[in-house]
């Protein structure tokens, strides 16, 4: 973060005429109080109305305070529908969600910020039942929270220990990437979930809790208790996180294939050193695998797949990130004669101009060095999804081996792989003109290994994939 941190505060305000002044007014003190005085803060707060009939609506309209933005929605949409108002408004650096009644306190903004001015995390939440003071309240009510954080837990592979907490603070790039749906209280299970399909490193705080009960004004209920599961479940589903473009669809369904992933790390690791460049990680399925080697530098051309892996990567001190266009990789500040392997998975059917990539590729390389790839096989099998994708081509053995040897390298091993796979491909690529990979056709991938095993012993003469391995001489 820069040396001053503008702090967007969003305040969704639904009949709260009697706590939003005492609110407004406990948000200053703080900002003005020695609780962040550690911390240069530019704050702005911005309160949405979300069409109060009590006298809300109007103490805003007549509120006269520099640092306060109302915003009104035109009717009443939720709670949810308020937040993706502010949160559209906010420009802060930061962006911290505060209720407008008296449950939470403003005094643990400085905690619940901390985590992310140090570097540490992307979003943090405050949570109620992890050993701070909290107002002894209704059993059910308690129930059902846990209830839902364990639920959500389940789908996220998250270890929160309170999911429906008010209280979460988000790096702003992050937060404006993520696109809201719900209007209500399924907010919270909505944003969690997206949270967890985009990698961001979540931190958790304890924080205290001054409950309210209905006749305080209380305002969720059992029906949002239903909504919050059928949201926790939908979007365990569906990712909705602001990309679905074929290649990202095709990345996220191949990601979650343990065994063929770990197949595929079989295949390369016999051959991969200790100094290891990865050209295209992608989402960082092989990157996981390679970050037991001495150095790795992960590289990538899509930003957003960038920063994906400065988060997943974030506590791995051998593995660095940094984008990389290999159609340029001259240009790009990488080392010459300094990596042992080069690792180069699904990529190179990408660069128009693959026998310059492979020159800059053997450029990197220390005397004896390797490049390892996997690239598409078998001419016959270009289709749709190939276009959709950005593939120029896919490659014969005869045509990847003159390309080998013309980029001045030894090709030392070369086998096609994924037999099984051929038929699949071509019906959802050149039949029925598919644009991604289906999910069933990428699990049976996943199912089939055994088979993809014991094919490797046998040598296919054919396959869906060809793996390379070739050195510098």
């Amino acid at each position: 973060m820069d040396a001053i941190v503008k702090l967007s505060i969003v305040i969704p305000a639904y009949n709260e005429a009697q706590t939003l002044p005492l609110v407004i007014e406990s948000v200053r003190k703080v900002l003005a109080g020695p609780a962040l005085a550690s911390v240069d803060v530019e704050p702005e707060l911005i309160v949405v109305d979300d069409g109060s009939t009590d006298g809300t609506r109007e103490w805003l309209q007549r509120l006269r305070d520099p640092l306060v933005r109302a915003v009104f929605q035109p009717r009443n949409q939720g709670k949810g529908a308020a937040l993706r108002t502010g949160f559209a408004q906010a420009t802060g650096d930061i962006v911290l969600v505060q209720d407008a009644d008296l449950e939470y306190d403003p005094r643990e903004y400085s905690r619940l910020i901390a985590p992310i001015l140090a570097g540490d995390a992307d979003v943090v939440y405050g949570s109620r039942f992890s050993g701070s003071p909290r107002r002894v309240l209704l059993f059910w009510h308690t129930v059902g929270n846990r209830f839902l954080t364990l639920l959500s837990n389940m789908c996220t592979n998250l270890n929160l220990t309170d999911m429906e907490t008010c209280y979460k603070a988000f790096r702003a790039d992050i937060l404006r990437r993520i696109p809201l749906r719900s209007n209500r209280f399924g907010l919270e299970p909505e944003l969690t979930a997206k949270v967890a399909h985009l990698r961001c490193r979540i931190y958790e705080i304890p924080i205290s809790y001054h409950g309210r009960v209905y006749a305080e004004g209380k305002k969720i209920g059992w029906r949002d208790a239903i909504a919050a599961i059928w949201t926790i479940l939908r979007f365990a589903v569906v990712h909705d996180v602001g990309r679905e473009d074929a290649g990202y669809t095709t990345l996220r369904r191949v990601e979650v294939l343990r065994r063929y992933n770990g197949f595929l790390w079989d295949l390369m690791r016999p051959f991969i050193g200790h100094r290891v460049l990865e050209v295209g990680a992608g989402t960082g399925l092989l990157t996981r695998f390679l970050s037991t080697r001495e150095r790795v530098l992960a590289t990538e051309l899509d930003p957003e797949y960038v920063d994906l892996l400065r988060r997943t990567f974030a506590d791995t001190p051998n593995v660095e990130i940094q984008p990389l266009d290999l159609a340029r990789l001259a240009e790009n500040n990488v080392p010459r004669h300094h990596f042992d392997t080069v690792v180069c998975s699904n990529v190179l059917e990408h660069i128009e101009d693959d026998g310059a990539a492979l020159d800059a590729l053997r450029e990197v390389l220390v005397p004896g060095g390797r490049v390892i790839l996997i690239v598409p096989a078998l001419r016959a099998l270009y289709g749709s999804i190939d276009r959709a994708i950005h593939h120029h081509r896919r490659y014969s053995r005869e045509e990847l081996v003159h390309k080998l040897e013309g980029a001045g390298l030894a090709v030392e091993h070369l086998s096609y792989f994924n037999m099984l796979g051929v038929p699949g491909w071509f019906l959802n690529a050149r039949v029925l003109k598919r644009t991604a990979v289906p999910g069933i056709q990428a699990r049976l991938n996943d199912w089939l290994v055994p088979w993809l095993r014991l094919e490797r012993r046998f040598g296919p003469p054919v396959g869906m994939s060809l793996l390379a391995v070739a050195r510098t001489r």
